[in-house]
């Protein structure tokens, strides 16, 4: 039995402006009870969505020194957890990560992209190397912009039914993970979805949440976090997924209510109670 915090080697970048990646991260998995020990990748002033004028300070050749450093000190991880990587090495530092730490769940949110596009500091390459990830992953967090990515098909951002969905997520973990989860998956009822796939189990899961009309950045970090944080603490793959999908809810509308530019992020500041009170949570359903 664990007699500390379950600890995640989270890789990601700082923004330091913008509500997203380890500025997201460290508090969500802190209120969960989960001790969070940043390998970061990158630090930026704020995020690339909408700002110009990024100061970004690329931090290539970090990860494996800091690994190198807690092997030595014997520090263990019980998750690692990948996010946006700035630069092709950073691939294959992410890989030594995984191969120091074998036993450690393995969850990769596969960030290359949104709406339809990569994003502009993500090469092919990079995209391609993406896929490196995920067959070592035991989670996958792809946006359906990233699912036709790793599946090597063009982004069209239409409905899909769910037998389709259902297609496109054993393909996913054909790819490698145990199970996948599709954030914001629109389906072809007129519902917005999460939706996972277990493959130890074969079931497949639905979790409808409520769109709002303004798109805020961190969203995907938020979700991909609070899933590890409840898998961590023993939840099942569909209550994980309505722990998340609920809280990202709450956050969103309520930073709606609030009239926010869309670039500050979302008022995770006045919701991060909520992830620390005991929830019901019964509104998953069989895909």
């Amino acid at each position: 039995m664990l007699m500390r915090p379950p600890r995640v080697a989270a890789i990601h970048d700082l923004s330091g402006f913008g509500r997203c990646s380890l500025t997201v991260i460290l508090p969500v998995l802190s209120v969960m009870g989960i001790q969070v020990v940043p390998l970061t990748t990158a630090l930026l002033s704020t995020h690339t969505g909408g700002f110009s004028n990024v100061v970004m300070e690329d931090l290539t050749g970090y990860i494996p020194k800091a690994v190198e450093q807690y092997r030595s000190q014997g520090i263990e991880f019980e998750c690692v957890y990948t996010g946006f990587l700035s630069s092709e090495q950073q691939f294959d530092d992410c890989l030594e990560v995984l191969d120091a730490y074998p036993n450690a769940m393995a969850v990769v949110d596969p960030v290359m992209g949104d709406h339809g596009r990569i994003y502009k500091t993500y090469t092919r390459e990079m995209c391609r190397r993406v896929g490196e990830l995920v067959h070592r992953a035991d989670l996958i967090t792809p946006n359906p912009t990233e699912v036709a990515l790793l599946l090597r098909e063009d982004p069209v951002m239409l409905p899909l039914t769910a037998q389709q969905y259902k297609t496109k997520l054993l393909r996913l973990s054909e790819l490698g993970p145990k199970q996948v989860i599709v954030t914001g998956a629109q389906l072809a009822d007129h519902t917005m979805n999460n939706i996972g796939y277990d493959r130890d189990t074969g079931s497949f899961w639905r979790v409808r949440y409520e769109n709002v009309p303004v798109g805020y950045p961190g969203t995907g970090d938020l979700f991909a976090s609070v899933v590890v944080g409840a898998l961590l603490k023993g939840d099942s793959l569909p209550i994980a997924m309505e722990r998340a999908t609920r809280f990202l809810e709450l956050t969103i509308k309520t930073t709606f209510s609030y009239s926010s530019d869309p670039r500050f992020g979302v008022m995770l500041e006045n919701t991060l109670p909520w992830l620390s009170e005991k929830q019901i949570l019964d509104g998953y359903e069989m895909l």
